[in-house]
């Protein structure tokens, strides 16, 4: 599944593509799986709307939307109107989902949910073979805007950070992956922050002092950061919004390395199930 390096490449990478673009015409497929909101609401509510930005909250990438042309009525929205934010687009990538800016040309693969056709001429298209990824459209003048489920990695402060595991029994590592503490975390970077925190993924959350969690936090925001410089991981079907892999894979200490020598002390990297996840650490490096 996609995590919060490569959710956010994407969303950049959309963002710097559409933004300002008008969606002219919308086409979706008949699977109901990826639909929070039917499809024939988002239809009707995606069309004619102006793509005001794109952006990642937690593991959602959220298209904000301004005015629209009423359809009905042919009346065309005020100046005003047409910059505001009146609306929102969220997309879940779940497994294997993508978010890819085509021409339209572009031979459509076969899992294609959604085709949002824009005045530019491009194409912004979801592909989820597995079906595990959502769509939802939001009308911010009804209801309120997407929130991400817990804490901004990125963003979190000292203090917070500690008071979102103070007197947790669970394991680190299963607090790290809880997206209600902090959202957008999944196990390649819950792993990778571990062991350059050197913190073993089944201490306990609420045993960890000040200074163990200070280290963490500045580790798990180190390496989410990186990992956005390079693209993200692409270890399995992700690609960013032009389908280009990303490389932070290629940087990986722990994660998926079970059997192989540590890099920084040649110890042999170990594998466990942590809240039913596999997890890989160095039993030398992370105490």
């Amino acid at each position: 599944m996609p995590e919060l390096p490569e959710v956010e490449t994407i969303a950049r990478g959309v963002d710097a593509r559409v933004r300002g673009d008008r969606i002219v015409d919308v086409w979706f497929g008949t699977h109901r799986e990826p639909f929070k909101t039917p499809a024939v609401r988002q239809a009707e509510g995606l069309h004619e709307r102006k793509i005001v930005s794109v952006h990642r909250v937690g593991k959602h990438i959220v298209v904000e939307l301004g005015g629209e042309n009423d359809a009905r009525s042919g009346k065309k929205p005020a100046r005003t109107q047409d910059s505001a934010i009146v609306a929102q687009w969220v997309v879940h990538l779940g497994m294997t989902g993508r978010l890819l800016v085509t021409s339209p040309d572009a031979p459509v693969a076969k899992h294609t949910h959604a085709r949002l056709r824009l005045a530019s001429g491009r194409e912004l298209r979801f592909v989820d073979p597995r079906r595990f990824g959502r769509l939802d459209f939001r009308d911010l003048r009804k209801g309120q805007a997407f929130a991400g489920p817990g804490a901004e990695p990125l963003a979190i402060e000292p203090a917070e950070f500690v008071q979102l595991f103070r007197g947790r029994k669970l394991a680190i590592k299963a607090a790290l992956l809880n997206q209600t503490l902090l959202a957008g975390v999944g196990n390649i970077y819950a792993d990778e922050s571990l062991f350059r925190a050197g913190i073993r993924p089944r201490r306990k959350a609420g045993r960890l002092t000040r200074v163990e969690l200070e280290k963490l936090r500045l580790a798990l925001r180190d390496v989410l950061e990186h990992a956005i410089r390079l693209g993200g991981s692409s270890v399995s079907d992700y690609v960013d919004a032009e389908g280009v892999r990303g490389f932070f894979q290629l940087e990986h200490c722990v994660y998926q390395r079970t059997g192989e020598p540590c890099l920084r002390c040649g110890s042999t990297i170990k594998r466990i199930v942590v809240a039913g996840r596999s997890t890989h650490y160095c039993a030398h490096c992370q105490r």
